[in-house]
């Protein structure tokens, strides 16, 4: 039996009047990939909602995206706000087509948010302030035929662009920073926040492998970090990290490492071939892993993008990573 398990960033995957371009033009460019990717468990992130006629929030955009395709009927494990909906944009969202045996969304749950105290904020900040960060972890144990429980994590941590501080940037996370020590300081907070998630996702990691040391575990997205950034460190916890062989089995195997240098990028930007997006497994779904791709042929350059939100391609501006596991047939 084939299980097949994809991440793929949408890039702000919406249904909005007026929007170019339209869903209707990314629906022509995006189905036919997702049809390409043929997965089984598909993590997806930058997803759009919008209210029904209840008010209620809904992944409309993506109903319409997976109509009259295999993804259609399967199960669906999305974040929510603090009312339950759909978050209004950057939802993450796991399809299945095994059904779900159980689902969290971990945003805190297992790491409190830090303190800090503003350095070049304007005017000055006496006090120490919590630094969060607003992207929730899903986490989902599947069942598949013959009783198999495979975990899959989803997660998009914080991207690199700096966080505002108060009186240091104007206009916007896209604006102009009034000193380079006021931009420094954002980019240090952006890291802080990427790297508080990794850290909440290894916590999750490793109380699944408290329960089971052998757990069949897949943790991927949509990463914003290269491979040696320490955030994806604290995520693979490598032994030469911990110099301690007895956590060797708790080591996640990055599944990039069986692609070609020269195909091995989800991203490009002024030229530069960039792994952004990233599988990791256990030790226990390792027997299984047979290969992994990643569908970058038509991947388009984000150069000149990079300074608006104003989307310009109806394809998305990351390609999908998919990795194939052969478990035993049953009977």
């Amino acid at each position: 039996m084939k299980l097949r398990i994809a991440t793929f960033n949408l890039e702000n995957l919406q249904d909005a009047p007026g929007k170019r371009p339209t869903l209707a033009e990314r629906i022509e460019v995006m189905r036919p990939l997702l049809l390409r990717i043929d997965a089984d468990l598909l993590c997806l992130q930058e997803v759009g909602a919008e209210s029904g006629p209840d008010g209620a929030r809904e992944l409309s955009a993506l109903q319409k995206l997976v109509a009259g395709t295999p993804y259609e009927p399967f199960h669906v494990h999305h974040s929510r706000d603090a009312q339950g909906m759909a978050m209004e944009e950057r939802n993450l969202v796991i399809l299945s087509r095994h059904p779900f045996l159980e689902t969290a969304q971990v945003l805190h749950d297992l790491l409190p948010a830090p303190l800090y105290r503003p350095v070049t904020a304007r005017p000055p900040v006496d006090v120490a302030q919590t630094v969060g960060w607003d992207r929730p972890v899903l986490h989902a144990s599947i069942g598949l035929p013959g009783g198999e429980v495979w975990h899959v994590i989803n997660m998009h941590l914080k991207s690199r662009i700096p966080t505002p501080i108060d009186g240091q940037v104007r206009g916007g996370k896209f604006g102009v920073w009034q000193s380079v020590a006021g931009w420094a300081e954002g980019a240090f907070l952006s890291d802080m926040k990427r790297l508080g998630q990794a850290l909440e996702v290894r916590t999750l990691v490793d109380r699944i492998l408290d329960r089971d040391a052998g757990a069949r575990i897949v943790v991927c997205g949509d990463c914003n970090a290269l491979a040696d950034e320490i955030s994806l460190e604290a995520i693979i916890g490598r032994i030469e990290n911990t110099d301690n062989p007895v956590l060797a089995g708790r080591a996640l195997i990055p599944c990039e490492n069986s692609i070609p240098d020269s195909l091995r990028y989800s991203y490009l930007h002024g030229g530069r071939k960039r792994l952004l997006d990233h599988v990791f497994i256990s030790r226990g779904s390792s027997a299984f892993y047979r290969r992994a791709e990643i569908f970058n042929e038509a991947l388009h350059d984000e150069t000149g993008l990079s300074s608006s939100d104003e989307k310009k391609y109806p394809e998305s501006d990351h390609a999908p990573f998919v990795v194939e596991f052969l478990l035993p047939d049953v009977a």
